[in-house]
């Protein structure tokens, strides 16, 4: 654990988290829903382990990551209605450089402005922490029930 970590952070506190903290998880993964963002069911699917690279995931991590994500995106559209999900991984800004997914739903009515790359102009205007625990927990049914 790297202590001005977020994922870090968080991961310590693992299995007393809130639920938007821990969408799901296996030994490998967890996924949360992303912070400061305005786009309900933005989540992020962070490594367990503190590792700053994609390049630095273990065989074991990296052959269950793209299930992660189809898992996740199938629950988003399920739960979300979204038209389909972006994903992307930067880990740059500080305190975030713990490698993680962004599996961001798009919604049919997304504003031109916010589709592809311009989604990131949503991080700001935080849902709030009620919204995501609840969305939470339903993105949770729908991955058990897979």
């Amino acid at each position: 654990m790297i202590a001005d970590c977020y994922s870090c952070t968080q991961e310590a506190r693992f299995p007393d988290l809130p639920p938007r903290e821990a969408v799901a998880a296996d030994r490998h993964w967890r996924a949360a829903h992303a912070i400061g963002v305005a786009l309900p069911g933005w989540l992020v699917l962070v490594p367990r382990r503190h590792v700053t690279a994609i390049a630095d995931l273990t065989d074991a991590e990296a052959a269950t990551l793209g299930a992660w994500q189809v898992r996740l995106s199938r629950a988003l559209r399920e739960v979300t209605g979204c038209a389909r999900t972006y994903v992307a991984q930067f880990a740059e800004k500080p305190g975030f450089g713990h490698v993680h997914f962004h599996v961001v739903p798009r919604p049919a009515d997304l504003p031109p402005e916010h589709r592809g790359p311009g989604v990131f102009a949503l991080m700001r205007d935080a849902v709030s922490p009620q919204e995501a625990d609840a969305l939470a927990a339903r993105l949770s049914a729908a991955l058990r029930d897979r």
